[in-house]
């Protein structure tokens, strides 16, 4: 019976029982959880392959090709090429139609720890990669079901300074927003903790306060904003903070906002700004960081108030910053993607209007195709090369299977990428809007079919179909029997009075042997 209905007594049952055995992972196995990630006990392991196809995909480095499909083995991409190409590669297969596949977003400045931020809401909106850059220390998390997650720790800070002053925490420590060091000797020691806690950068802030729009110029909670200029790392302390970080292999990040950040970040030789400067920056000094091959991680939304009387502030330099890279035909400097996720004003996953602008202030005179594929890589394969993790950001053969897909057509509208029809993290499916109707026709097929096959096991014939999050399947009141098929694996699973969860094999196995496909 091809009714469709949502889910009604006794059809609880069904998924208690999954979600005690560890089958499913999506939101019904958090319930209860305030910010954790999702729980790694309930992640099952990949299907052993499976091929998307769709009419459209990205690998974040070629240009967009049509009618593409990814074949997937276990947590890895094996390959990408046409359908007719990975014709008997695997059975699994699922073709998203009018749909675009890309790889998972890299979100590069984020405060998914010390806002409590949940994971597992990030993950299903696109991003499935973060670099959390200030909070409490943690250890390289995810990747496998759930978000990964690099840890920068606590910022490195002056003593009285920024963001102890603005966020609160006390004396600061490996567990807060912000860790303060006096001596170039105590700097160095706490670097070397941060990179055996986990630290995948370090980062420090430079930041004297007084920028006009910046949200750190606003009241937190009942705390006033502090009297400025707040005070700054000295020179000696950034030099001995780079020098130690680049010899134990990581990379400096520095909350820069004005121009006496950036002179002493500059001159320290600092990797990366973790946002665009919020105050006008000299052009000098912009050139200088280009020249330097500064990565500029972009979060223009969240700062969009950074503007002074004059109209200059954030979008200025991000101009400036985009017509220097266009006339230096030898610098490594780069946009890289970031919203800031943790800020109350930007989506807590991947965020359209970031895209958007990052697309008009970062093209130069005039915006082509070429421009706008270069956000998305931004967004993706350029974020993944500076993060140690090979293919990272791709859909090259043994990147890491972090993919979502949109309905639609992305590079024409970035609005769709906040809201992905499809999510998948090392190969475990998050989410999957496709499935449920792409093989509706076949599942129904199937289930009328063994309903005739086995009349003792399925009776009543012809009871409703029901689809959960993860489900699709038909409960059958007089055997007290459940059948079904998950949206996570794409197996064929049957349960029955003795209420142990059974799985009989891939759906693509079955549906040649009921004549269904």
């Amino acid at each position: 019976m091809k009714t469709r209905t949502r889910l009604v007594e006794p059809k609880y049952l069904l998924l208690t029982i999954l979600l005690s055995q560890s089958i499913s992972f999506s939101a019904l196995a958090h319930e209860g959880e305030v910010h954790s990630g999702i729980d790694s006990s309930a992640i099952p392991e990949p299907p052993a392959c499976q091929i998307v196809t769709a009419d459209r995909l990205f690998d974040g480095v070629n240009f967009p090709q049509d009618n593409r499909a990814v074949l997937i083995e276990g947590n890895k991409i094996t390959q990408v090429g046409t359908p007719e190409e990975l014709n008997g590669r695997c059975g699994n297969r699922i073709n998203l139609g009018n749909a675009t596949i890309l790889p998972g977003f890299i979100e590069s400045h984020a405060h998914i720890t010390f806002q409590n931020v949940r994971k597992d809401s990030v993950l299903e909106h696109g991003i499935t990669t973060v670099q959390d850059t200030g909070g409490p220390l943690m250890a390289v998390e995810g990747g496998q079901g759930n978000l990964r997650l690099l840890s920068t720790g606590p910022i490195i800070q002056a003593p009285g300074g920024y963001p102890l002053n603005v966020f609160g925490g006390g004396t600061g420590g490996y567990d807060k927003i912000g860790i303060p060091v006096a001596s170039a000797a105590e700097a160095e020691k706490v670097v070397d903790d941060l990179v055996k806690g986990g630290a995948t950068a370090i980062k420090i802030a430079l930041e004297p306060g007084g920028e006009p729009g910046a949200p750190w110029m606003q009241p937190h909670g009942d705390q006033p904003v502090p009297a400025t200029p707040w005070n700054l790392l000295p020179q000696d302390i950034v030099n001995a903070i780079v020098s130690k970080a680049h010899a134990l292999g990581k990379r400096v990040i520095a909350h820069v906002g004005e121009n006496e950040g950036v002179k002493r970040a500059l001159a320290g030789g600092v990797d990366e700004f973790a946002h665009m400067p919020c105050a006008a920056i000299d052009e000098a000094l912009l050139h200088q960081a280009v020249q330097q091959g500064v990565t500029f991680v972009t979060t223009i939304d969240t700062l969009g108030s950074c503007v002074n009387s004059q109209g200059m502030g954030i979008h200025s330099n991000t101009h400036m910053i985009s017509h220097a890279l266009a006339h230096s035909s030898t610098t490594q400097a780069q946009f890289i993607y970031g919203s800031e996720i943790g800020h109350d004003n930007v989506p807590w996953g991947i965020n359209g209007e970031e895209l958007h602008m990052m697309l008009h202030l970062t093209s130069g005179e005039s915006i082509d195709f070429t421009d706008v594929v270069n956000v998305i890589k931004a967004s993706t394969s350029k974020a993944g090369e500076r993060l140690g993790i090979p293919g990272l950001g791709t859909l090259t053969p043994g990147a890491p299977a972090d993919i979502i897909a949109v309905r639609g057509n992305p590079f024409q509208k970035f609005k769709l990428l906040e809201y992905p029809d499809m999510v998948l993290s090392g190969g475990r499916t998050i989410i999957n809007k496709f499935k449920n109707e792409l093989a509706e026709a076949e599942i129904e097929c199937l289930f009328n079919w063994a309903e005739g096959k086995y009349p003792d096991l399925f009776a009543p014939a012809g009871s409703l179909t029901t689809d959960s999050s993860d489900y699709t399947y038909r409960y059958y009141s007089a055997t007290n029997a459940y059948m079904g098929v998950s949206l996570i694996d794409n197996d064929v699973y049957y349960m029955g009075a003795d209420a142990i969860l059974q799985n009989k094999g891939p759906l693509s196995d079955w549906l040649p042997i009921a004549s269904c496909k």
